[in-house]
């Protein structure tokens, strides 16, 4: 039996990992920064959360959700995205409530699930970090979040951001545009591609999402949202586009930018950046005041984004020219026989107690074969341990640089170390 990975799913290996392992390290980082605490929810819900929340005519629902009835008759999903999962926990453990106050939320390298067709930094389990400000209504909100994302890809050294900014208003509003939208739609309906037909009678709104080179066509020329907003949407709008020149974000207005979930209001947004070359997305997220309430807890504003973590490794690995590199090694640790073993051990434990990125040879191999890997494993210094040593209290010390060596004492090898 020829044993593999799951299609659609992958093993991350060394020295990929570093990679991960490095945007996990920059999102803690400006999660602190910013004030936001973590979250861990569940990898799998009752499937009624995602169907109530994110819509049952979006194909993340209709078409791509992993689905199962557990041993007690329920119907369970492994979750397909987290906002729905954080809000049900924060109303759950009552993390909003009637009162003023902000709950910061963030997740990092969270795995979720949908059934599509795997292709390169899209995978069937895939990983996500994203953060959740619920419980505030300001146009500042919505601005802290946009930065926050910047913020994380800055840190990893990304540059030449793009902003697509549009907004959805408010349901009123959504309504009256999406009457003419649907008009318009229909005066077209024999251009149209067959999803986009189906579409246009259970979710219109997703046909300005369509990737068919007919439909974007027809879209070009739709109605647009802006013309429809009512007086607060507008405010609330201008006042982001206001908050975003002051803070010297570039962004450009995307009047048909939707996202791909039902329970987006007013901002959404895309985050973007030339460095990825033509696939250019970042992220993207935005406000979604009713969720919250529409899943049982009381009515509360909320605003986030999410970004994949797969297409990120592949850009970054790509900007970096290919190199992943391991973090080296600081010291390796060379053992003539095996009399040595008991202080190499010691010397090894100080070293590392000292903070330093130690190895030795663990399968009694020759002299020449452990100098050999340690050259492979990139180490700044080699200590040879011999009998001549041991009989000295000494250990050679080798520097891979320069190739220069010296006698040194067994003691106190580590502050020697830290000033070589």
């Amino acid at each position: 039996m020829d044993l593999k990975a799951p299609r659609g799913t992958k093993d991350i290996l060394p020295p990929e990992s570093a990679l991960w392992k490095e945007i996990e390290t920059a999102v803690d980082g400006v999660a602190a920064l910013f004030g936001y605490e973590e979250i861990r929810t569940p990898m799998f819900e009752q499937a009624s959360l995602f169907k109530r929340s994110v819509g049952e005519e979006t194909d993340i629902v209709s078409k791509e959700m992993y689905l199962f009835t557990d041993k007690g008759g329920e119907e369970m999903a492994l979750r397909p995205e987290l906002t729905a999962s954080v809000v049900r926990a924060a109303i759950e453990h009552n993390l909003v409530t009637k009162q003023a106050s902000c709950s910061r939320l963030y997740y990092n390298s969270a795995p979720m699930f949908r059934y599509e067709r795997p292709q390169m930094g899209r995978q069937r389990q895939f990983h996500q970090f994203g953060i959740e400000l619920l419980g505030a209504s300001s146009a500042l909100a919505d601005l802290q979040v946009i930065e926050f994302a910047l913020a994380v890809y800055k840190k990893l050294g990304f540059s030449n951001f793009h902003l697509k900014l549009n907004t959805l208003g408010n349901l009123s509003s959504r309504e009256r545009w999406r009457e003419e939208l649907v008009k318009y739609l229909q005066f077209n309906l024999e251009t149209l591609s067959e999803d986009s037909k189906r579409r246009l009678e259970t979710n219109p709104l997703r046909i300005l999402d369509s990737k068919n080179p007919a439909d974007q066509a027809i879209v070009a020329g739709a109605p647009e949202i802006t013309d429809y907003l009512d007086e607060s949407d507008s405010e609330h709008f201008d006042e982001l586009k206001a908050l975003l020149a002051a803070a010297k974000i570039p962004f450009t207005i995307e009047p048909h930018l939707v996202r791909g979930l039902d329970y987006y209001n007013r901002t959404v947004f895309e985050l973007t950046s030339s460095d990825l070359g033509s696939q250019d997305a970042l992220c993207g997220g935005g406000r979604y005041d009713g969720l919250i309430e529409k899943l049982g807890g009381p009515p509360t504003p909320a605003v986030g984004f999410a970004a994949g973590v797969e297409r990120l490794v592949l850009v970054l690995s790509k900007l970096r020219g290919g190199e992943m590199a391991a973090k080296k090694t600081d010291i390796y640790i060379v053992l003539a026989d095996k009399g040595g073993r008991e202080v190499g051990i010691e010397i090894a434990s100080e070293l590392r107690n000292a903070g330093f990125r130690v190895l030795f040879d663990l399968l009694d191999r020759s002299i020449k074969a452990q100098m050999r890997e340690a050259d492979k494993t990139g180490t700044r210094f080699v200590l040879v341990l011999g009998n001549d040593e041991l009989a000295a209290g000494e250990i050679t010390l080798k520097r891979m640089d320069t190739g220069a060596q010296e006698r040194i004492p067994q003691q106190n090898i580590a502050a020697r170390l830290k000033n070589p």
